[in-house]
């Protein structure tokens, strides 16, 4: 039987399947579990958003994501910092582990250095030979076709989730098709912000949920 491969993204995500009952106890109290990293995150968000001061903060960083810098840098000069480029990769790592652990896909609690249980890999870019000097300055608006639909599942994850819990507590089983769903949503929206926001790639994301 011929089939016809997908083409790579330079973003690659998954999550390991815990085929495994998973602990019911803190599945019950995930909301609660969570607040601790979540606050964590929330540090290291505002940590990188803050380098801007002021109301200009939200150019410079995107969710703690440096975006401005990188954009000059790579309009101006031809270049992506590896250490700018690094930094956003790990905070994105560090995110989805928190992300994947509040959506029930793990009884592991974040590490804040570990990759654990969420693999998230980034191409890093030769900027002169791989990216266009002016997209960057409007890959932000060219994804908003994005936005819309990962709105719309979101929606659907979050359902999802609910599910999973009463599945999980009941059972000890996070539903398969639930959890592909779920990190298939992760995926989309991790290739938009590799797209718009970190700008590592000029490759447009593609609107599907596998790999």
């Amino acid at each position: 039987m011929n089939t016809t491969a997908q083409p790579t993204y330079p973003l690659t995500f998954e999550v390991d399947y815990p085929d495994r009952p998973l602990d019911r106890m803190t599945n019950a109290f995930r909301i609660v579990m969570l607040v601790p990293i979540a606050i964590v995150l929330a540090a290291l968000t505002a940590l990188g958003s803050s380098a801007a001061g002021g109301d200009s903060a939200g150019l410079v960083a995107v969710g703690g994501l440096l975006f401005l810098p990188p954009l000059l840098m790579i309009v101006f000069r031809g270049k992506y910092p590896r250490w700018w480029f690094d930094w956003n990769v790990e905070l994105m790592r560090f995110t989805n582990r928190v992300y994947a652990y509040g959506a029930l896909l793990s009884d592991r609690y974040p590490s804040t250095d570990e990759k654990q249980y969420v693999k998230l890999e980034l191409e890093y870019p030769d900027a002169r030979e791989d990216l266009s000097r002016w997209l960057p300055l409007v890959k932000w608006f060219l994804a908003i076709p994005h936005y819309v639909v990962l709105a719309v599942l979101s929606i659907g994850a979050l359902f999802a989730v609910v599910a999973a819990w009463f599945s999980i507590l009941f059972t000890g089983r996070y539903p398969r098709a639930l959890f592909n769903y779920v990190v298939g949503v992760m995926r989309w929206s991790n290739r938009v912000s590799a797209y718009a926001f970190v700008l590592a790639t000029d490759k447009y994301p593609p609107f599907r949920l596998s790999h």
